[in-house]
């Protein structure tokens, strides 16, 4: 009897290629072709419709540049869709024939019918690649426009942080605990909008404030080492955020809200003698006008502001932060434009110019006044007014050839001057310039390639950054960068990819650093798709990190010219499931993740000066190297709809991060203070018992429902979860002790921290009623139950806010 146990090594593999052979064969021979063109109703090829294959999402395919799709499908009777946005879907029923090509083209209809349901599964693509999402070979989540406008969102990071995974900790984006806090400086985690970096140029800190929110597509967030395609700043993740186009017909949206917060829930920390108004509107105007389309944006805010001015005890003079309720209030205009021009006469050829501008006013405060009453005022000389202008002009080209692939050239000049109270005003321009080709090789297999080149140079000055010896820095970064993706029979999606990053920091400190990533993706079931991948991250210190210096009140901010980059790696396993149970369709996600980082780069408080009789010169905050840490979790997400009744629908995603943050390198001294301390992290660690990393929230919980009844009232809920932080520095309990009044108003913190260690739930909560097509109101409420709660040292969080919104919006397309 035969039996291939009793074959050698080489003449089992011979037996099992040939089985894996015949079966590949077999399979073939159990399909058909279709294929066709998509045009609409005036005879236009419509180019990237998706025509998909309804049993089974992952079979699917686009339409090339003259409007042609070819997609192979399993014989017998079969539906497809076919979608392209601002058109109706389409749902064709067929009968494929084994071994025969059928050929059908399809016309689509320039509006969408309310009453065709479209797959928002199979519409939702992400990526360089713009692939599907389930083909995606690292963790990501999504985040949909209506969520962004249900919430009332003013500055896209109160959105951002009910991503699953993604906290916002005084304006700093962390993912999966990849940071502790820096006041926004060095983010570790890459903000991009349509392709292009969205971080001052100086300090590394995302202008949350400068981004369109009335324009967003979707919000895309890479969770793990992402610098390949991401660059430098991806050392722990990135927020993709994409803008939108015209559809075919004008769309117009006006959004006006008003409203205030309320007293906090703490006695005699009401400070304001006025109401704490919250008010502004957005609006946007999209069209297309012959080959040009047309993007007009903007908004204006006016914020009371939670926090209030310093006050000073008795003895104590205050000459940097003196400032009157009205100084703290903050102010908001931004206006927006993006222009394209579809070449009439080049066939795949687009170009034009994106713009924003931003005036502000706003106030930064470090440090709360005290831990009672005073949570919610500044701490004297801890407070500073900023006056900001900013702006950015964006040229682009893309050139789409059936031979040749893409070709896309963007560059950016953004300008930013930041006109700061007690001489910390600052001043920078950062010149950027991106070539990427892409391109999907059908001679080999529809290999798909993207490659380009990066440069970026920032000038900066500011007398605050004078620590290397001048007021003016320049920081050069160029990088080619480049990534392979394979579909190997719509089942296993490999990618592989690399970038090459030169740094060059005022002529004399430079960096050459290559970087790695792969992944792969393999459907195993009808919804089921398990992956895996491995990643790099490479950070250089920004030109804040190296060389601020200054001294205001009782801080002090000390710079380390010997920073050195910071770099970590990522792998991870995980697995997508979609989930079907009655009327309810969701996607269930959960991944487990190892990642490590090498030359730590954290904001540390201890005595770095160099004169002790004068406190800004004496103890303040410093950059420095802390040694190696890892980071061990995992990520739970489900997100999905469900249909209650006939007239009701719930829509909802949920999410849980655990983190095991630990210190590889616990007894390594990584700097001395001007006392002669050594500083480990078990030295300078307030509980360093089992090396947790300092300022991490081990379990995090994100959920968000809202249900529509009838598609005109709707309702929703928002919920976050931190657990309480184990460790801090230890140096903050010391400066507190050293706060000791007359010469010093005293700062407290510890018994805040000692009585509010149980973890911090928040609520939020809104209402809405669609009047008609156009008209919408909505009652919108954040901190429902307003929590009195902080998450980093000596800052407490916003009270509850209670807010009326209307929104018009037309939109043509829709009809």
């Amino acid at each position: 009897m035969f039996s291939p146990f009793y074959l050698n090594m080489k003449e089992f593999l011979v037996v099992l290629l040939a089985f894996v052979a015949l079966s590949a064969f077999a399979q073939d021979e159990t399909m058909g072709t279709l294929k066709g063109k998509v045009t609409d109703t005036d005879g236009e090829v419509l180019i990237g419709a998706a025509i998909v294959y309804k049993g089974d999402v992952t079979i699917g395919a686009l339409t090339d540049l003259d409007g042609n799709y070819t997609i192979d499908l399993p014989v017998g009777d079969v539906r497809v869709v076919c979608r392209y946005t601002g058109m109706v879907t389409d749902t064709i029923d067929l009968t494929i024939i084994k071994g025969n090509t059928l050929t059908r083209d399809i016309v689509l209809k320039p509006f969408v019918d309310p009453d065709v349901k479209e797959l928002d599964d199979v519409t939702v693509r992400v990526g360089k690649f713009d692939k599907p999402f389930e083909d995606q070979t690292v963790s990501m989540e999504i985040l949909k426009p209506e969520l962004i406008e249900n919430k009332n969102t003013r500055s896209i990071e109160t959105a951002l942080d009910q991503t699953p995974g993604l906290n916002i900790l005084d304006g700093e984006p962390q993912i999966r605990g990849g940071s502790g806090f820096t006041f926004g400086v060095g983010s570790k985690v890459a903000v991009i909008v349509d392709d292009m970096p969205m971080l001052s140029g100086d300090a590394g800190r995302p202008e949350w404030g400068f981004i369109p929110v009335e324009n967003i597509h979707q919000v895309e967030v890479t969770k793990g080492a992402a610098s390949v395609l991401s660059g430098s700043s991806a050392l722990s993740g990135s927020i993709h955020i994409r803008t939108a186009y015209p559809g075919l017909k004008p769309k117009t949206k006006v959004n006006v809200y008003t409203g205030l917060y309320s007293n906090p829930g703490v006695e005699g920390a009401t400070w304001w003698t006025g109401v704490p108004l919250i008010s502004g509107a957005n609006f946007l105007h999209t069209r297309r006008a012959g080959q040009w389309d047309i993007v007009l944006g903007g908004n204006v805010n006016y914020d009371h502001g939670y926090l209030g001015p310093p006050v000073t005890d008795p003895g104590i003079v205050d000459t940097v932060s003196n400032f009157t309720e009205q100084q703290m209030s903050m102010q908001r205009v931004r206006a927006n434009f993006n222009l394209r021009r579809r070449s009439k006469k080049y066939s795949g050829l687009n170009y034009g110019v994106n713009g924003n501008v931003m005036f502000s006013q706003s106030n930064l405060t470090f440090a709360w006044l005290n831990d009672s009453s005073g949570l919610y005022q500044g701490y004297p000389g801890a407070v500073f007014l900023q006056d900001q202008f900013i702006f950015n002009v964006d040229p682009f080209v893309n050139l789409f050839t059936k031979a040749s692939g893409k070709h896309s050239f963007r560059a950016r000049l953004l300008y930013t001057d930041n006109e700061l109270t007690a001489n910390q005003s600052n001043q920078s321009e950062v010149y950027y310039g991106d070539y990427m080709f892409k391109k999907s090789y059908e001679s080999l297999n529809d290999l798909d390639f993207i490659g380009g080149v990066t440069s970026t140079f920032t000038n900066s000055f500011a007398n605050l950054y004078a620590g290397g010896g001048s007021p003016n820095n320049q920081l050069l970064n160029i990088s080619a960068y480049s990534q392979l993706e394979k579909k190997v029979r719509q089942t296993l999606n490999l990618s592989v990819g690399g970038r090459l990053e030169y740094f060059q920091m005022n002529d004399t400190v430079t960096a050459l650093q290559p970087i790695f990533r792969a992944g792969a993706s393999i459907k195993l079931y009808q919804e089921t798709y398990l992956r895996g991948s491995y990643g790099q991250g490479y950070r250089f210190p920004t030109i804040t990190e190296r060389y601020i210096r200054t001294g205001v009140g009782n801080f002090g901010v000390f710079p380390n010219p010997d920073l050195q980059p910071e770099s970590s790696w990522n792998a991870e396993v995980g697995i997508k499931q979609g989930l079907k149970f009655g009327e309810l369709f969701g996607y269930l996600d959960v991944a487990a993740f190892w990642q490590e980082y090498d030359n730590t780069i954290e904001y540390l408080f201890g005595f770095w000066g160099s004169d002790p009789t004068d406190p800004s010169n004496t103890y303040g905050f410093q950059f420095m190297n802390t040694g190696e840490s890892r980071v061990l979790g995992i990520d739970l997400s489900f997100s999905g709809k469900a249909k209650l009744g006939k007239n009701a629908e719930l829509t909802f995603i949920t999410g849980y991060n655990y983190i095991l943050p630990k210190t590889l390198t616990p007894d390594e001294v990584y700097a001395t203070d001007i006392l002669g301390r050594e500083y480990s992290y078990n030295s300078t660690s307030l509980d360093s018992t089992d090396g947790i990393l300092k300022y991490r929230f081990l379990h995090n919980v994100k959920m968000d429902a809202e249900v529509v009844i009838h598609k005109k009232f709707a309702i929703g809920a928002s919920a976050r979860y931190f657990s309480k932080i184990l460790n801090l520095d230890q140096v903050i309990e010391e400066f507190e002790t050293s706060t000791t009044p007359p010469f010093i108003q005293n700062i407290r913190y510890m018994d805040y921290f000692n009585n509010n260690r149980n973890g911090n739930w928040i609520f939020d909560a809104r209402m809405s009623y669609q009047i008609s097509e156009t008209h919408k109101i909505a009652v919108i409420s954040s901190n429902i139950m307003n929590r009195v709660y902080s998450l980093r040292p000596l800052k407490i969080e916003a009270p509850r806010t209670i807010m009326l919104q209307y929104t018009y919006k037309l939109d043509k397309n829709k009809k």
